[in-house]
């Protein structure tokens, strides 16, 4: 069975989808591994490395023309032409938003798994790339705040006098928000979190947070475990008795995503210019058009001396883990896909049913077949 690892295109991709260490893996195992020349370079793993592993270089042709390709961003139109048909595609492709790619695979006849799609169940835990994607992107948000805020984070005793401590929120206490808290602390910032699902309190608190709690009427915990869309009265309540918070810290990492929906503006325009100059919000929601009203995503703008960064695809920026994690959770998906040399898709497996995206020319995937049905 040959494996192919194109070069990512993608701008500002640096990651890799398999790194040296899972390629030897996968080629102790039987595989045939072939990695387009320089599909490494981004993440520092050479293509020497890959050689040594056990991997054959090749172009970007050979790479895609494999049986099964894996990539960490969704492909380019030019890439799916050169992907065969019947050929197993793993990657990560927002289905419910990108409807147009998801059609372009089906006529294709591409078998498609969306690593975004794999449910969140304890056996597919090693292959959660979005918890952990997201750890790194919480723990780069706030390495990049404390960068450009005019502060220290931690409290100091100096000749000169004290110096106080950050005062670091964060909303939405996910796996992005957790670490986010984490990283914060252990730079000696004072947190504050909130999250709609009263659930992750003891979480917060566990790391030396402490957890806001705003009476909504009812959990905003959905299914999965993710938080679900709250009401616009929902909304427009945790904005008003959020405001204050925002308004007093320093350092402000917004997290707050639903699957498939547009972020939820949380941080309104108002709000924002009661902050101190000097401030700063990083919204990890930039992606899905932001958590703070006046978000640009993939861009870093300052309003009345207020920093907001929308900043994209954070998990980029520290290359190396993130291929060697995200190589780890194709591997693990790679263990159920791959059986005695052979592809093997069970769909009657709860995590390859919830990743199986599109098969034999159709759109398998009900709440990408949901999301993109005509609306009445």
């Amino acid at each position: 069975m040959k494996v192919g690892v194109p070069r990512e295109r993608a701008d500002g991709e640096r990651r890799v989808a398999l790194v040296p260490e899972t390629v030897k893996k996968l080629s102790g195992a039987g595989s045939q591994v072939v990695v387009e020349r320089g599909a490494g370079e981004g993440s520092y793993a050479s293509d020497q490395q890959y050689e040594a592993a056990g991997a054959t270089l090749g172009s970007a042709d050979d790479a895609l023309g494999a049986d099964i390709v894996v990539k960490v961003a969704k492909p380019a139109t030019g890439e799916i032409a050169k992907l065969r048909a019947g050929a197993i595609l793993i990657t990560t492709l927002q289905p419910l938003t990108n409807h147009d790619l998801v059609r372009a695979l089906a006529e294709a006849k591409v078998t498609s798994l969306s690593m975004d799609a794999i449910p969140r169940v304890t056996r597919a835990q090693p292959m959660d790339s979005l918890s952990s994607q997201s750890n790194i992107a919480g723990y780069k948000a706030v390495l990049n705040a404390a960068a450009a805020l005019p502060k220290f984070f931690p409290m100091l005793t100096t000749a000169a006098g004290t110096v106080t401590p950050a005062r670091v929120f964060v909303i939405g206490a996910g796996v992005a928000g957790l670490q986010a808290i984490a990283t914060a602390r252990r730079l000696g910032a004072v947190v504050e979190a909130f999250d709609t699902r009263p659930v992750v309190k003891e979480q917060v608190e566990s790391l030396g947070a402490k957890f806001i709690e705003i009476d909504l009427g009812k959990s905003g915990e959905g299914q999965g475990g993710y938080a679900r869309e709250l009401t616009p009265e929902e909304q427009q309540k945790q904005r008003e008795l959020m405001a204050e918070r925002v308004a007093a810290a320093d350092v402000v990492i917004t997290t707050a995503l639903v699957p498939g929906r547009k972020a939820p503006v949380l941080i309104t325009a108002d709000v924002i210019r009661k902050m101190r100059p000097g401030s700063v919000i990083v919204d990890l929601a930039a992606e899905m058009g932001g958590n703070a009203e006046l978000t640009k995503p993939g861009e870093v703008t300052v309003v009345d001396g207020i920093r907001l960064d929308g900043t994209l695809n954070l998990p980029s920026s520290v290359s190396a883990h993130a291929s060697q994690l995200y190589s780890r959770n194709v591997a693990s998906l790679l263990g159920l896909v791959l059986k005695d040399g052979k592809t093997v898709l069970d769909e009657n497996d709860e995590i390859i049913k919830g990743a199986l995206i599109t098969r034999d020319g159709e759109i398998v995937h009900g709440p990408t077949k949901a999301a993109m049905a005509p609306k009445p």
